[in-house]
């Protein structure tokens, strides 16, 4: 394992923007900025939707944009749609209003394949086409649904319209091929275990790999659709359960949103415990994987201490903190959860303790031959594809893509804190395992340091301040998983009016389909769980 850590930053401050509007105006094409505090740090352009896709994304996708996120809002006879990009860690929207009587766009998937799914699960909820779209099949719609219903207009009731019994989905058009020797391997959507459910469908020539497609969407819960009309309390609690192991980022992700909107700053020390909630929700998913890893490659005794490590940690977070996955911890305005200077130090305890059992088992990790000849190698994912598809934490890292928000784009308290950031050029699952081992490295440095500088005993919680109707906020962090992101807009009477989390997810999981092929078909678990994408997270 040769993961190293880099801890260099590149501030940028939209240098290129300027550059950005001189090359579209030669295309006929104007951005009209569109100033609005709560979704800062990111800025807000307006795009007439003509414009939209084509030569826009043509020039964006050569200037080294980085697709991060698109939703779409219905204004009641006028869609919103909304596309998130990033450069040089600065946050780029760019929006345009599509009247319903057209109701399609540009597609900007054929120069931002990060785009494709989002893109998708759009037109299966909205109705909006997008128009040159390379893969126009389904996504998210469900046969409970007809095709002349579209579940996130606000015309569709929140119960839907349920049938007796829903008609299995089972005509999805996977890609099939045929010759000599090429067959189809049907995986899921049932596992084994406790894992969630999702289709693979494998073709392969004897063992080898030659394509996968993925068919998620099988735990969809509505969690867009359910959010509109809760309070901001409520909506946090909705956030917290868009994916259990990452129920920290997204109540954070949610309330950052919100308190933006509203205009409001959390106490100080609300904002330290956050990030040490956050910094342990990172250790404990990393020490279970890293775990699952060995496992699927029959080794045993590093599942058994890995496991044994994760449980004795989440047991540390129920006594300090009342709960095993820190959930509900986070609420609008600060915090639901205080910490004693007797807290403190045991934590501190804790951290020596692991940091020693975690020196003891890198060895045998690293000098396990036969762990290593599964590993090195194995689901190997280019620089080049990792980009691509706009990969994003220990997936685009261990690809020698380096990026992490704490460092390049730092928000309170990782301002305060320089965060060494694990990166590899490998790009294989012993890369994968390596940069999660060592972000757990830099992860327990940070919790020492938060918990030195945290603030003295003081309010953990601001006063809410009602928000005006329309209100909008971005929440941008850095989850166990990578970069997170959530919209917010406020509607009448502190409700809120839409709600879009885009888990990291949503990006990585299409790479699974990249590094699989030419691997072996039994190499699958081993390639998965290095990625560990969440089902529930990708699917709304």
């Amino acid at each position: 394992m040769n993961a190293a850590l880099n801890s260099n930053a590149a501030p940028s401050g939209f240098d290129w923007l300027s550059e950005l509007q001189t090359n579209l105006v030669y295309r006929d094409i104007a951005l009209k900025e569109i100033i609005n505090d709560g979704l800062q740090p990111a800025r807000l352009f307006e795009v007439a939707h003509e414009h939209w896709g084509r030569d826009l994304a043509q020039e964006i996708k050569q200037m080294d944009f980085r697709f991060v996120a698109l939703w779409v809002e219905d204004g009641g006879g006028v869609f919103t749609v909304t596309a998130c990009l990033e450069k040089q860690a600065d946050y780029l929207l760019l929006r345009c209003f599509v009247p319903g009587q057209i109701a399609g766009i540009p597609s900007f998937t054929p120069y931002f394949p990060a785009a494709d799914r989002m893109e998708r699960h759009a037109a299966d909820l909205f109705g909006v086409r997008f128009l040159d779209h390379p893969d126009p099949r389904r996504w998210t719609r469900h046969q409970a649904w007809s095709e002349h219903q579209f579940p996130l207009r606000k015309d569709f009731p929140v119960s839907g319209t349920p049938l007796t019994l829903t008609p299995p989905d089972h005509n999805y058009p996977f890609i099939s091929a045929q010759g000599n020797g090429v067959y189809e391997i049907p995986v899921g959507p049932v596992h084994a275990g406790t894992i969630e459910p999702g289709h693979f469908r494998f073709l392969a020539v004897g063992e080898t790999v030659l394509n996968l497609e993925e068919h998620l969407g099988y735990t969809h819960k509505g969690i867009e659709k359910i959010a509109e009309g809760r309070d901001p309390q409520a909506l946090s609690r909705l956030a917290g359960r868009v994916s259990g192991d990452a129920t920290v980022a997204h109540a954070w992700a949610a309330c950052m949103a919100m308190e933006r909107a509203a205009g409001i700053t959390v106490p100080p020390r609300a904002v330290f415990l956050r990030a040490i909630f956050a910094e342990r929700e990172r250790i404990a998913n990393h020490l279970g994987d890293i775990g699952g890893i060995c496992n699927d490659v029959g080794f045993a005794f590093a599942h058994h201490q890995f496991s044994r490590l994760r449980e004795i940690w989440q047991r540390d977070s129920y006594a300090g903190f009342g709960h095993r996955l820190l959930m509900d911890t986070i609420v609008p305005g600060g915090v639901a959860k205080n910490i004693d200077e007797q807290t403190v130090e045991a934590m501190r305890a804790s951290l020596l303790r692991l940091r020693g059992e975690l020196d003891e088992l890198r060895l045998p990790l690293d000098n396990n031959g036969s762990l290593q000849d599964r590993l090195v190698t194995a689901g190997y994912l280019s620089q080049e594809v990792a980009r691509g598809f706009g990969c994003v934490g220990y997936m685009a890292r261990a690809s020698n893509v380096d990026y992490d928000l704490r460092r390049d784009a730092p928000y309170p308290p990782y301002d305060r804190f320089p965060v060494k950031v694990a990166c590899s050029k490998d790009g294989d699952v012993a890369a994968r395992l390596s940069v999660r081992y060592d972000d757990v490295y830099a992860a327990l440095d940070l919790l020492e340091r938060l918990l030195v500088a945290l603030p003295p005993q003081q309010d953990i919680l601001t006063a809410w301040r009602v928000p005006p109707a329309g209100a909008e906020g971005i929440g941008l962090l850095e989850s166990w998983r990578g970069e997170l992101v959530c919209y917010v807009r406020f509607g009448e009477n502190n409700r809120i009016a839409r709600y879009y989390p885009r888990d990291p997810s949503v990006l990585n999981w299409p790479s699974l389909e990249k590094l699989i092929h030419n691997n072996i078909v039994p190499d699958f678990p081993l390639c998965n769980k290095s990625v560990n994408g969440s089902y529930s997270g990708q699917d709304l």
